[in-house]
C-alpha cells in the first residue's frame, strides 16, 4: 500500500542547521522516499526508488557530485 505524503512521518536531515538555510526532509512513502523542502513543503516532493536514494545518499556523502 502506497504512503500519503501529507500523512508520512517526514524527518529533517541531521545535516539541516537551524539558521532557516537549506533543508532538505525525507519520509518512507512506501514503496518509494520523498524528499522535500522543509521550507515549503507544500510546494511538492521528489519520489525516488530507494536504489536512487541510496545512490543519492552515497553521491552527496562521497563528494562525487
Amino acid at each position: 500500500m502506497k504512503t500519503d505524503p501529507k500523512r508520512a512521518a517526514w524527518r529533517k536531515s541531521s545535516h539541516s542547521g537551524g539558521n532557516g538555510g537549506d533543508c532538505v526532509e525525507v519520509a518512507n512513502l512506501t514503496p518509494v522516499v520523498g524528499v522535500r523542502d522543509s521550507k515549503d513543503p507544500d510546494a511538492g516532493h521528489l519520489s525516488l526508488a530507494r536504489d536512487q536514494f541510496a545512490a543519492l545518499i552515497h553521491t552527496l556523502r562521497n563528494d562525487t557530485v
